[in-house]
């Protein structure tokens, strides 16, 4: 459950600490106050997107830090180690920092984090349920998805969507065999001549580098031949051979060397040129002996590279890439050659059909007998809610055509009286009762999620009286199993709540600022009088403010 929340120079906060208990927490304030500041606040620290503007004036950046007891959530502890953030046993701070212009950093535990980590933690932590969530729920989609929720079908509509998505490519591949079959063919034919013609080529294609160094030593034979003898005349065989004036200097120096042994070391360097001279020597007889004249060989290695250019040019490459050049036509040949085997094609189109069926049938299946459930459990909400007498139900209703989301239609029907025949809730609920029947399925829902805390942000909006106490004792008998905050402008739910935060603004130094306090007991008097009272607050107001609180 949350814990505690930090927030620091966020849009009329300048710094605010809040400890939060187990059961039901109520935030409530004037209008304008700034209420939904701390859920905001909230949902930033769960990885909601920024912009600098959120930062107070006059600050550099804006901090927002949420600390959860994470007790009996193994799921999140494993998700935790997995991505690699320190965590002790209990405890887990989420925190975020953005800058005035709009740049923004996230932490876990300290470590720095992504937007994506933050929220795919809070998926372990809590939901929030803004004050519109009522009208979203008029929409089909919305309806399909709280009822796949409620089913816990999520993955497997997800599973189904993609095996839609999965029959539709392999019902498009074979319509573009069908319909552009000729096209194909010609392509086909194109790439299998071009694939011929590259393939000729053999082991050339991967050996360019090997062919022009060859080609490149027989076209300079003669050169190379010439070279190779001159240098060997002039270091052993000719009159003037090094070899023949180093010999005539090494008997000069055996000479000196007799006169002064110091000349020792002299000796043995020349010793080592001669050696090193006669080693070069036997090299260069070597390469000569190697060297030969091959117009044949030449003749060969200038068709081959010119074949390697002309086909180089033709499509536009250099040649060294003609090797990859051929593996993608290849490729496009393969597939050119699958996509016109229509009998394989057909096949592969029903069995992405039959495995959309399966998949689509079980999701069907699940989805039957989660609604009845859910309907049952929100009627049951509906009449603790003074709808006495009205009922939800939940019909499915087949499609013409398999479709993306299943193969039925989910519609959310309600008679808000007994009597009166159910009707689509947006032509058959008023506003307050599409606000109490949105609650009713949302504290369903909360029965079957796994988060610990609930946010309600102003969700009794349009309702008051002996309604207004039964959506406040709805919220409190949540509050008996999850963490719930509300923010309410009604005493009859503020005075259910365990704890009570309220939200107040002050101007001073030509700044407004928003404080949140929890209240005592004294305080939660006044608070509860102001909203039943108004700026008039009397003795009779506190006395009926402190009967809603001891009752």
């Amino acid at each position: 459950m949350l814990t505690h929340l930090s927030i620091r120079n966020y849009l009329l906060v300048d710094s605010v600490e809040l400890d939060f208990a187990p059961g039901l927490t109520v935030l409530t304030g004037e209008t304008g106050a700034g209420k939904s500041i701390l859920v905001d606040a909230l949902a930033l620290a769960l990885g909601d997107r920024a912009e600098g503007g959120v930062v107070r004036q006059g600050a550099s950046r804006a901090e927002i830090a949420a600390e959860f007891s994470i007790t009996g959530l193994p799921q999140l502890k494993h998700w935790l180690d997995a991505a690699g953030f320190s965590a002790d046993d209990d405890g887990l701070i989420l925190r975020r920092v953005i800058d005035a212009g709009g740049r923004s950093r996230a932490f876990v535990n300290g470590s720095a984090a992504t937007l994506a980590q933050l929220k795919e933690a809070a998926e372990h932590l809590l939901d929030i349920h803004g004050q519109h969530a009522h009208h979203a729920l008029l929409r089909p989609h919305t309806q399909r998805e709280v009822l796949d929720a409620y089913a816990g079908a999520q993955a497997l509509a997800a599973d189904v969507g993609a095996a839609w998505q999965a029959w539709q490519a392999a019902r498009q591949r074979r319509l573009d065999a069908e319909t552009h079959g000729q096209a194909r063919r010609i392509e086909r034919e194109g790439l299998t001549l071009t694939v011929e013609e590259l393939r000729a080529l053999g082991d050339d294609l991967a050996r360019w580098g090997e062919i022009q160094a060859e080609h490149g030593r027989l076209a300079h034979v003669t050169t190379l031949i010439e070279g190779s003898h001159a240098l060997i005349d002039g270091l052993d065989e000719g009159e003037a051979a090094v070899s023949n004036r180093l010999a005539e200097l090494r008997a000069r120096l055996e000479a000196m060397q007799a006169l002064d042994d110091s000349l020792k070391d002299v000796s043995t360097l020349i010793d080592a040129a001669s050696a090193d001279l006669a080693e070069a020597v036997h090299a260069l007889r070597r390469y000569a002996g190697r060297l030969n004249l091959d117009p044949e060989r030449l003749a060969e290695l200038d068709r081959r590279m010119g074949d390697m250019h002309r086909l180089a040019r033709k499509h536009r490459v250099s040649p060294e890439m003609l090797a990859e050049c051929l593996a993608g036509y290849e490729t496009r040949l393969a597939e050119l050659l699958a996509d016109d085997d229509l009998d394989a094609l057909q096949a592969a189109e029903e069995a992405a059909y039959t495995q959309y069926q399966a998949a689509a049938q079980l999701l069907g299946a699940k989805r039957r007998e989660a609604a009845a459930k859910l309907a049952e459990q929100v009627t049951a909400a509906m009449r603790e809610l003074a709808l006495a007498g009205g009922h939800l139900e939940i019909r499915l209703q087949p499609v013409t055509e398999p479709r993306a989301h299943g193969l039925e239609e989910v519609n959310f029907l309600v008679a808000s009286h007994p009597g009166l025949p159910a009707g689509p809730l947006g032509k058959v609920a008023s506003g307050g009762e599409l606000s109490r029947i949105s609650l009713a399925i949302q504290t369903a829902l909360s029965g079957v999620a796994g988060v610990p805390t609930l946010i309600f942000d102003e969700v009794d909006v349009g309702i008051g009286g002996s309604v207004a106490e039964a959506v406040g004792r709805r919220l409190a008998k949540l509050g008996e199993t999850r963490q719930v905050l509300v923010i309410t402008h009604l005493p009859q739910v503020a005075a259910r709540g365990a704890q009570h935060l309220r939200v107040s603004k002050q101007a001073s130094g030509g700044l407004v600022t928003s404080n949140i306090e929890a209240l005592d007991a004294a305080a939660r008097v006044e608070e509860i009088a102001r909203m039943l009272g108004g700026m008039k607050i009397t003795a009779t107001t506190r006395q009926h403010a402190a009967e809603m609180l001891a009752g």
